[in-house]
């Protein structure tokens, strides 16, 4: 059976009136020393926030990729990425050489697999979300301490979850676009257009703000 992309596209206001967004509890994870400021109009998602937007009957398909496609799943918590700055799907580039094996990447035309797939696993204590890549089942990790243009990279290398691997998650109605921003250091999740080489189109925890289609994407579900 060939799986299906359903994009993640709902009213929140109705939902965050229904339930109050409580802040993210103090725990063992680092806090950025300045978190970035989220511009007007970008509201924090919980579970069951997302469950909801994910079961909408009025999501559209996603294009697929060409041929069979291994990855099936049915949890909406399961998702593809898609940056709105060039219109790719996030990959996770498992195959990659150190240092940067597993680093994720806006490359793929369409969803073909488990490549482009992720598990967005919910913490109720920190108020905050861990992505765990489908591809190798590595938690994706902000690489703070990389220098130069490595600094802060997405990889999913990670067994566990820390302070490094989580992340709070944003939806704009009026976009109808997702943000995400790290915890780690507080900076907001941005696809690099014009890099070149291996990295290009890597994603970085570098932005202080939503700016536009940088830091934006848009979610699917997986589905069968």
């Amino acid at each position: 059976m060939t799986p299906v992309l359903l994009s993640l596209s709902l009213s929140l206001s109705a939902l965050l009136a229904a339930s109050a967004w409580a802040a993210p509890a103090a725990g063992a994870a680092p806090r950025a020393e300045r978190p970035a400021a989220v511009p007007s109009g970008w509201e924090k998602v919980d579970a069951t926030d997302l469950t909801r937007i994910a079961q909408n009957d009025g999501a559209r398909q996603a294009p697929l990729a060409a041929g069979d496609v291994s990855a099936q799943a049915e949890e909406p918590e399961l998702l593809a990425m898609q940056s709105l700055r060039n219109q790719k799907f996030v990959t996770t580039e498992k195959t990659y050489p150190a240092p940067h094996t597993g680093v994720l990447r806006a490359r793929s035309d369409a969803y073909g697999g488990s490549w482009e797939g992720f598990a967005f696993e919910w913490d109720e204590t920190t108020g905050t979300y861990a992505l765990k890549s489908l591809a190798n089942n590595r938690y994706v990790a902000v690489e703070k301490n990389f220098t130069g243009a490595a600094q802060n990279e997405l990889r999913a290398r990670s067994t566990s979850v820390g302070g490094w691997e989580r992340f709070v998650l944003y939806y704009s109605e009026s976009l109808d676009r997702w943000a995400l921003q790290s915890t780690l250091n507080g900076l907001f999740v941005a696809m690099e257009n014009n890099y070149t080489g291996s990295l290009q189109y890597a994603l970085r925890a570098r932005s202080t703000t939503i700016s536009g289609s940088w830091e934006e994407f848009n979610l699917y579900t997986i589905g069968a």
